[in-house]
């Protein structure tokens, strides 16, 4: 848990400051980006039992709202992990030692986001769904061989975080920090990991309105034009 108290004193503090440049915000009004990043989730307490962390990362919307101070975000986190195999499954013969695993997880979140001239600090959180696939071994000694298969399990999860995106020159360069609760345990073990994820982020909001305008709805996504 102390993770997830670092990920919310982060953004206590980000907001704090925040709130001391009154005055310097600028207008992110029903803008929607693209949100790509990289980076490793790092399994927390008794998950390090069962998993390491590997390079994982995410894709997916930053859709701002008509109060600008508010957006939505459904991400795609594709999470890796070295595996190891602690207990038996009746199902197969052996453990397996050192494997790879991944958490498949489509986030909802809804967040708060303070602007600025260039920098934008934000929270979220949300519910998701996802799915998770453990690597099992079949030993075939009379052919000699051992078969690799997946079980795949669905599983629902929470996540929370906090995150700042600065503004070059036609992107955005981010930091997102976060917990993610799986409910669904692995091998007996709770799931919990923290996410630090890095990456880029690009507006798409004419892409958008090029969209609605070829299926025939009246009306913009970006609504009235502004510069952020």
């Amino acid at each position: 848990m102390k993770h997830f108290f670092f990920t919310f004193l982060l953004f206590s503090l980000c907001w704090t400051f925040a709130r001391a440049q009154g005055g310097v915000d600028t207008i992110h009004y029903r803008k929607v980006y693209y949100w790509g990043t990289t980076g490793m989730g790092f399994p927390i307490g008794k998950t390090k039992d069962i998993l390491s962390p590997k390079f994982s990362g995410s894709i997916g919307l930053d859709i701002s709202l008509k109060n600008p101070m508010f957006f939505v975000s459904p991400t795609l986190y594709t999470l890796s992990f070295k595996y190891k195999q602690r207990l038996v499954d009746p199902n197969f013969e052996y453990r397996i030692e050192d494997a790879n695993t991944n958490f498949y997880t489509l986030s909802f979140s809804g967040g708060i986001r303070k602007q600025m001239r260039l920098l934008n600090i934000y929270g979220f959180v949300g519910p998701g769904v996802g799915l998770t696939s453990e690597p099992r071994a079949n030993v075939l000694a009379d052919q000699k061989l051992i078969k690799m298969e997946n079980k795949n399990h669905l599983n629902f999860s929470s996540k929370i975080g906090a995150g700042a995106d600065y503004k070059f020159n036609g992107f955005f360069l981010g930091l997102e920090l976060g917990y993610l609760h799986n409910f669904r345990k692995i091998q007996d073990t709770p799931v919990n990991i923290f996410t630090v994820m890095v990456g880029l982020k690009s507006d798409i909001t004419q892409i958008g309105d090029k969209v609605i305008n070829v299926i025939g709805i009246d009306g913009s996504i970006s609504g009235k034009k502004e510069k952020k």
